[in-house]
């Protein structure tokens, strides 16, 4: 559960759920290396099993340094509980598996990262779980698409790679209605973003973008907002509401009750976790703590940069088109400002003129940017998705998400602007003709 009373993210990110060590004083938290943990006697490790009180017994289900990583992620999000898992895709996988049976299905927005759809689109079906693709321009297509085993609808608020921010308020709304659950992917969004604060119940990361943001751990965590009645719509949820026999017959929603609204959690922890695995490492989960540290910071440079950056692309003579939010008219621009505080995030999407010979030429020629697949780096980063991280879409998949042929994509980092800049002029020169400064020249 989180504990702190913090509002500001700046604090949170320092402080929330963690001061010293009660044995030692050490204010950094350790790194808990172990696989079990000693009870103080039977009597401890039966309440422990029977989840009459919380505690650590395995660390494939809970640890002492994953558990601070937890808390500080559910307050930094304003939710009640947390559960981080070894990567985002399986954080992604048990937000959907801890809701869903053979025969169910969810709702998703088209407008997703390449790994997710994927997983959406064929994994899933494996297990006898449908996903519905439904455009989210019109928040009524989610509806639409929705029956009666339904269980939740799913989105991301900055997707990667389309950029268009997901209209959480209207859609958290309409599910509500219907006693719908909105599961959101808030990872390229931290700090700018609260989707629980708009109406998501629940919400996910890969922690290995933004929130660890050097590059070096994999992780995921889904964060339980608390705050969306699971029994008021029983019937829809038996996961939650019927006799679960992998543990005692208890039904979640009534065993946790003494704990907090958590049902939802604490069934994903001692079920999906306990019997799937997938737990996130100690070491990772320390090593996310010291981004997380810094993630306010971070993102202020990150969308500052990325703010000139879109806009220095956009009066390139060798880009065709400019994606960042920053950019957007209409109904897209609307969304963003009213969803988005303090920026528009530091993904950048571009079209050459020139095509996919164009991009692959920009990316090979770039200096200072890295190639690689991942986003939210410190380091600013580049790929061409149709390519890389969708290249399991066929044609029409790839341009429902956002991707064509010549889509690049930038996440922007936290060096120096000019910098930045400079190593894009460059590429783009040798990608399709003279650079701004020659082309004034």
């Amino acid at each position: 559960m989180s504990d702190t009373t913090w509002t500001n993210p700046e604090t949170i990110a320092l402080h929330a759920g963690w001061r010293a060590d009660p044995s030692t004083g050490s204010v950094a938290v350790p790194i808990h290396q172990t696989t079990s943990f000693q009870f103080q006697d039977t009597g401890h490790a039966a309440r422990l099993f029977a989840l009459q009180e919380l505690g650590m017994i395995y660390t494939r289900i809970m640890n002492p340094t994953v558990d601070v990583l937890e808390k500080r992620v559910a307050a930094l999000e304003g939710g009640v509980a947390a559960l981080a898992v070894g990567s985002g895709q399986a954080a992604t996988t048990f937000t959907v598996m801890n809701l869903c049976e053979a025969g169910d299905n969810i709702v998703s927005s088209t407008d997703l990262y390449g790994g997710t759809w994927n997983l959406f689109a064929n994994t899933l079906k494996q297990f006898g779980i449908e996903v519905r693709f439904v455009d989210p321009a019109d928040p009524q297509n989610f509806v639409k698409a929705t029956d009666d085993r339904t269980r939740a609808w799913y989105a991301e608020t900055l997707p990667n790679p389309k950029l268009q921010v997901f209209p959480i308020a209207e859609v958290a709304a309409l599910g509500r209605k219907i006693g719908i659950p909105l599961i959101m992917d808030n990872t390229a969004a931290p700090v700018i973003c609260q989707p629980l604060k708009l109406g998501a119940a629940i919400v996910m990361h890969s922690t290995t973008k933004w929130i660890g943001g050097h590059g070096t751990a994999i992780g995921g965590v889904v964060v339980d907002g608390g705050n969306f009645d699971w029994e008021a719509h029983g019937d829809r949820f038996p996961t939650l509401n019927k006799p679960d026999p992998s543990y005692h017959g208890a039904v979640w929603t009534q065993a946790v009750k003494p704990l907090g609204p958590i049902a939802y959690i604490i069934r994903m922890r001692t079920c999906l976790l306990r019997d799937i695995g997938a737990p996130l490492a100690p070491m990772n989960a320390f090593l996310a703590i010291q981004g997380l540290e810094t993630l306010p910071l971070r993102m202020e440079r990150h969308n500052a940069n990325a703010l000139k950056a879109a806009a220095f692309l956009a009066g390139h003579p060798g880009v065709e088109k400019v994606i960042h939010p920053s950019l957007m008219e209409g109904e897209p621009k609307r969304r963003a400002d009213a969803t988005l505080k303090g920026g528009y995030g530091s993904l950048i999407g571009i079209e050459l003129k020139g095509g996919k010979d164009a991009g692959q030429r920009f990316i090979e020629a770039l200096k200072m940017f890295y190639h690689v697949a991942n986003i939210g780096d410190a380091r600013s980063l580049a790929i061409h998705p149709a390519t890389t991280t969708h290249s399991q879409l066929d044609e029409q998949e790839q341009a429902a998400s956002g991707v064509t042929p010549g889509y690049v994509r930038l996440s922007i980092g936290i060096e120096h602007i000019d910098d930045i800049l400079a190593d894009l002029d460059q590429a783009l020169a040798a990608a399709t003709g003279p650079g701004l400064k020659a082309a004034a020249e």
